[in-house]
């Protein structure tokens, strides 16, 4: 399970002692909230290790961030660098591929994706952004109003996103939905693409594709 000590309970208070929400947490449950339920509640593993894309994007990755360019400190006044970031507060963890440091004394999550860039950036991708810059927030108490996306499969495009107090906000309210569906073993509606179902780890046992 990706969350740990987690029990029945009857609300959903993010303080209760042993929770920790990861990214991966986020964008799973962005994809389709069942698969939170299939692998949190049910405790069905992922197997994520068997997919192509998953595996290949693990190398390209690591891969681009040795070359590590130093693509921003000019262009954008950046003024300091950490790479490989664990971070962790308030029942929220992750580690943050890097962390932008800027003259104004704000900061930036950078994140690779080995994904092309299809002229939007969709929304996974940008809360997983909101989800790092909350953990930045939180842990050198320096503002976050933006993050960066790097395409690797598009010659390394960078892509640069706004962050809003409202994406702060929202990140709370999918923070809550899916803490409810872990706590009391809710079992949710369904994603409303079904075009993702073909890429689901899970779709041989949800009523959904059957």
């Amino acid at each position: 399970m990706t969350m740990n000590s987690i029990s029945d309970h009857d609300n959903t208070d993010s303080s209760e002692p042993g929770f920790s929400i990861t990214a991966t947490d986020i964008l799973e449950y962005l994809f389709c909230p069942r698969f939170t339920y299939f692998e949190n509640v049910l405790d069905i593993p992922e197997r994520q290790e068997n997919r192509f894309k998953v595996q290949k994007g693990r190398e390209i990755h690591e891969q681009v961030r040795k070359r590590n360019p130093e693509y921003l400190r000019k262009k954008q006044g950046v003024k300091d660098k950490k790479s490989d970031v664990y971070l962790a507060c308030k029942n929220i963890r992750g580690v943050v591929d890097e962390i932008l440091f800027f003259d104004d004394n704000t900061a930036a999550p950078l994140d690779y994706k080995y994904a092309e860039y299809k002229e939007r950036t969709f929304k996974n991708h940008k809360f997983q952004l909101v989800f790092y810059g909350k953990l930045i927030q939180e842990h050198f108490q320096v503002q976050v109003n933006k993050g960066f996306l790097i395409y690797t499969r598009s010659s390394n495009k960078l892509v640069e996103v706004n962050i809003t107090e409202k994406m702060y906000s929202d990140l709370d309210e999918i923070i809550k939905k899916l803490m409810k569906v872990i706590l009391m073993g809710i079992y949710p509606e369904p994603t409303k693409y079904n075009a993702r179902c073909s890429d689901c780890c899970y779709r041989n046992i949800c009523e959904q594709v059957i």
